[in-house]
């Protein structure tokens, strides 16, 4: 790392964490489109694998309401590789499962390190991109997300339907062992927070607490999440039970959507830079609005027209966080970012976790095993888009603080910097 510019560090730097949210995405986005094999296997209702996918996500909210009170106590690099470490385990614990309730325990473990994982990977972003290049910046790190539908997905699918769905999992977990070692040599240290006197774990969560823009951030946060998954878990399960696409041709679906959204998701991050991130979040927002009531009205159609609607699907409503969250890191000052974070982090997971609960509740099965209800999941999304139109605009940025300064020779840089 010594030898590389400050400019080509913040690459590897983004490129890592790209990395690390690119299997934490898979590992929870796989969980999905294997719903059919899941409810077959296992002989779970709708609901019950609803609640599989629930566990994790209510897991990881309540890993980050636990890490208000130490997340800004560590040094940013050896925590998030730590609790890397700890996921790819609970990962591996899942492709080791043998029964609803050894898989549900492991999902749970996962959600946990998950949880963590993705507020730290938010953090370092906020704590050493400036805010004038943090659309790009998210827009790299959210195309971990893209990357895993174009390649984690897929692959994870086939890998399925050749050594079955303890193989998706243990490809998971091997993967992620490999990025964790390579993290050791590619993240820099990041202790700044460390150096800003917050005072107790109590006093920096009463200070994120009492201030009104974290609660509008923590409300955006909520809104966008729960728009996407009253509709997104059950996407699979409405594609080959309504629509008629074989189980065979799911991974198109994915692979079409991700190949589109690995372009769009970094367009989209410098469109917020250049355009303005609220203008944009509402521009992308909207537009996401028709994709959410043709992918849960759909009937039988051809293959090439669900690809568009889904495409169209993935883009949009996925590329909403790009804004969204170059936003809500700005919504703190430094020295909170870390606790803030986490909170957010919780508001999340819960509000898709919550949100796939309501999804699951909302449809049902006729006698032929059709899905029945879903257009309900796609006007309640639509409900809650128009909300955050308006709620966004009540969002307040603060200042960045002094810039990220990266040390040319490799050594350790003052205190409030990011060093190797």
């Amino acid at each position: 790392m010594k030898h590389l510019s400050p400019a080509a560090r913040e690459r590897t730097l983004l490129l890592t964490l790209a990395g690390i949210q690119f299997t934490h995405i898979v590992d929870f986005m796989v969980m999905m489109p294997l719903g059919p094999q899941f409810t077959r296997l296992f002989g779970i209702s709708d609901a019950q694998f609803g609640l599989l996918v629930s566990a994790y996500t209510l897991a990881a909210g309540a890993a980050g309401l636990g890490a208000t009170g130490f997340i800004d106590r560590f040094e940013r690099k050896t925590l998030l590789l730590w609790a890397y470490l700890a996921f790819g385990i609970a990962t591996l614990a899942c492709g080791l499962a043998d029964s609803y309730a050894m898989l549900m325990a492991a999902r749970i473990a996962a959600g946990l390190f998950g949880g963590l994982i993705g507020t730290l990977v938010q953090t370092i972003v906020g704590d050493a991109i400036p805010f004038e290049r943090r659309g790009r910046a998210m827009g790299v790190v959210m195309a971990s997300f893209s990357l895993a539908t174009v390649a984690g997905v897929p692959a994870s699918l086939w890998l399925a339907q050749a050594f079955g769905w303890h193989g998706t999992f243990i490809a998971i977990a091997v993967a992620s062992f490999a990025i964790a070692a390579l993290g050791l040599r590619t993240l820099p240290r990041i202790d700044a927070h460390l150096h800003a006197g917050v005072g107790s774990r109590w006093s920096a969560l009463a200070a994120v607490l009492r201030e009104p823009n974290h609660w509008r951030a923590f409300g955006l946060s909520a809104l966008v999440m729960s728009a996407g998954f009253t509709t997104i878990p059950f996407l699979t399960i409405y594609m080959t039970s309504n629509v008629g696409i074989a189980l065979d041709d799911v991974p198109l679906v994915y692979l079409a959507g991700g190949v589109a959204t690995l372009f769009t998701a970094r367009w989209i991050g410098v469109l917020a830079d250049r355009w303005g991130k609220v203008r944009t979040f509402r521009f992308v927002a909207a537009g996401s609005i028709v994709p959410l009531l043709l992918a849960t009205s759909l009937g039988a159609v051809p293959l090439w027209v669900l690809l568009i609607v889904t495409t169209l699907f993935f883009v949009l409503v996925s590329g909403r966080m790009v804004p969204a969250m170059a936003l809500v890191t700005q919504a703190t000052v430094p020295a909170l970012r870390g606790t803030f974070m986490s909170l957010n982090s919780c508001v999340q997971s819960v509000a898709m976790g919550v949100a796939s609960l309501i999804g699951g509740l909302l449809i049902s099965r006729d006698a032929a095993g059709r899905v029945e209800g879903y257009m309900h999941n796609g006007w309640l999304a639509v409900a809650m888009t128009l909300l955050m139109l308006w709620w966004v605009g009540r969002l307040r940025t603060e200042p960045s603080g002094a810039p990220v300064a990266w040390t040319a020779d490799g050594g350790k840089a003052a205190p409030g910097t990011v060093a190797d």
